[in-house]
């Protein structure tokens, strides 16, 4: 039976809706807060009200009662314009609010997910740390129980949405128990903003993405409840994992977006810029890059809509996110790169947005599992490693 990739009625309204959001509102205010490296929160704001940050949540708790696929929707229509935009959103839902909707008791939900669904508050994904990036089995952090509390210990870094001035809370993953053969046992533990010993550093120094919010923390003797264990204690790691895997099919939408708003600023300049008494874009090698631009975020957009659709309907789907994740986050440096040539010296300039999708495109080979991850991935999926 041949896919079909066509959105629905209700998915091309949302489509649409996000479209002219992102075009109308981001667009023209979003390069400010980039060079200014300020978060934008009005713009958050906004989009917390129109309801993108609840889109794949029950309406039991606050959320749009949509799908991962919604979710993707959102991100590729934002990112045509801005990933800072697009990466708050991604963040705040499938790392931030996602783990809490998947692994998380009665109790927990109902205090967190319609605050969260709502946009009042961000929540986070503390896994990386300083030795531990896509060896998340290498976690040094650490939870020790004493009585009623966890106490927690450690560092994490590269962490998005966690220092803003609406971070609600960060989800920790923490050593709690080794194992007979001392193998770590990792758990997630909820950490509330502005508990006592949880310190959030100043905001990176970063190449792009420049209007999110990154930063560093650091958990000397945290003390939280016990009740703000996340799941299963010593299953954190299985947690994340399957956070990861979702995750991945929301950065693939986020990087064809980006991938996306290349061919748009490309057909844009070339139709305006004239040389030698002609547009530049009569010209056939103009025509063939931005063709093969379209071409790329084309299949990456089947790609991330194939996957989706597999997680949406319960089938199995971590190669598909891989593939997906891999292929578009190529695409969207290539993309980048071919954009900034078009447009020549002005490519180069900070005001024109192609510079900021050059500058933002790197990332996406980066976060949420490295290329080279996503390849080792699929090979375990083909059954040709161990």
């Amino acid at each position: 039976m041949p896919l079909d990739h066509r959105l629905s009625p209700e998915h091309e309204d949302l489509r649409r809706t996000v479209e002219e959001f992102a075009h109308e509102v981001v667009a023209p205010k979003i390069g400010d807060f980039y060079e200014r490296h300020e978060f934008p929160y009005e713009i958050v704001r906004e989009m917390g009200r129109m309801g993108l940050f609840g889109l794949p949540f029950p309406e039991e708790y606050g959320g749009m009662g949509g799908d991962y696929l919604a979710l993707g929707i959102a991100l590729e229509e934002l990112a045509r314009v801005d990933s800072s935009v697009a990466i708050t959103l991604e963040a705040g839902v499938s790392l931030g609010a996602m783990p809490l909707h998947r692994f998380g008791t009665e109790e927990q939900k109902r205090e967190w997910l319609p605050r969260m669904c709502s946009g009042e508050i961000l929540g986070a994904f503390g896994l990386t740390e300083p030795g531990a990036g896509s060896d998340a089995g290498g976690t040094r952090t650490t939870a020790v129980r004493d009585g009623d509390e966890w106490v927690i210990n450690g560092s994490k870094c590269f962490i998005t949405n966690s220092g803003t001035d609406i971070t609600g809370l960060v989800t920790v993953t923490a050593v709690t128990g080794r194992t007979p053969e001392g193998k770590p046992l990792i758990s997630s533990i909820i950490v509330p903003s502005g508990t006592p010993g949880f310190t959030v550093a100043a905001p990176y120094s970063k190449v792009g993405w420049n209007a999110s919010d990154t930063r560093e923390l650091s958990f000397s003797d945290v003390r939280v409840p016990v009740s703000n264990l996340l799941g299963e204690e010593g299953r954190g790691y299985a947690q994340f994992l399957r956070i990861l895997d979702e995750g991945r099919i929301a950065i693939s939408a986020l990087a064809t977006g980006l991938a996306q708003g290349c061919v748009d600023e490309s057909v844009k300049y070339a139709k305006e810029r004239h040389a030698f008494g002609r547009p530049i874009g009569d010209n056939q090698a103009i025509q063939f890059k931005i063709a093969d631009m379209e071409m790329r975020a084309h299949m990456a957009r089947i790609g991330w809509r194939d996957a989706a659709s597999r997680l949406v309907s319960g089938e199995p789907f971590k190669k598909e996110a891989a593939l997906a994740k891999l292929y578009s986050s190529t695409v969207a440096v290539d993309n980048a790169r071919e954009a900034t040539q078009i447009h020549g010296g002005y490519g180069f300039m900070n005001e024109y947005p192609v510079a900021r999708m050059w500058r933002d495109s790197k990332i996406l080979e980066i976060g949420e599992g490295t290329s080279e991850v996503q390849r080792m991935l699929i090979a375990r999926e083909l059954g040709l490693s161990a």
